[in-house]
């Protein structure tokens, strides 16, 4: 299936492009429950290749550590659907990478969900060379609706960091 985004969406997707573009920066992804969708939006805009780097899906635990190159110890500990995870691979993914940000998307999209969580929570952050900033949401639909709601509110905290960045980490 060919990720086609909506209006609103695809106009979110254009403003991140304009502001990364006007100040000549980039960014990589590590995506788990969005599954690339957070990649497939920035790229449907011409010109990606000017600000996006590139991403990683990172679905299984394996492939956090084996791709991000998280420690184990951190996902036996936290989970592989956490803020502190989350956060780890938006750091990663920019450490490793060539780009000015980094961002990451974990969650649980249903289905089921862990037994600390319910369907629907979505863990986002963006990650620049000075703090990690990250945030929880909770949606509700289907499987489809959640992982919509998490590109847009990760793109939306990439925005929000494009015009105001904060100095330190928050959740």
């Amino acid at each position: 299936m060919i990720h086609t985004p909506s209006d609103d969406l695809l106009h979110l997707a254009e403003m991140v492009s304009g502001m990364l573009l006007r100040k000549n920066e980039t960014v990589a992804t590590a995506e788990s429950c969005t599954a690339g969708l957070v990649s497939a939006t920035l790229t449907c805009l011409p010109g990606a290749s000017d600000f996006f780097w590139g991403g990683i899906v990172v679905y299984a635990a394996g492939a956090k550590v084996e791709l991000a190159g998280l420690d184990p110890g951190l996902l036996e500990r936290d989970g592989t659907v956490s803020l502190a995870t989350t956060k780890a691979l938006a750091a990663a993914i920019r450490d490793r990478s060539m780009a000015t940000y980094g961002v990451a998307v974990t969650g649980w999209a249903g289905p089921l969900a862990d037994d600390d969580e319910v369907v629907g929570c979505v863990f986002g952050a963006v990650a620049d060379r000075h703090a990690v900033v990250s945030r929880r949401w909770q949606f509700d639909g289907d499987r489809n609706i959640i992982r919509l709601g998490a590109v847009t509110a990760i793109l939306g905290l990439l925005r929000q960091q494009l015009v105001e960045p904060e100095d330190s980490a928050s959740v």
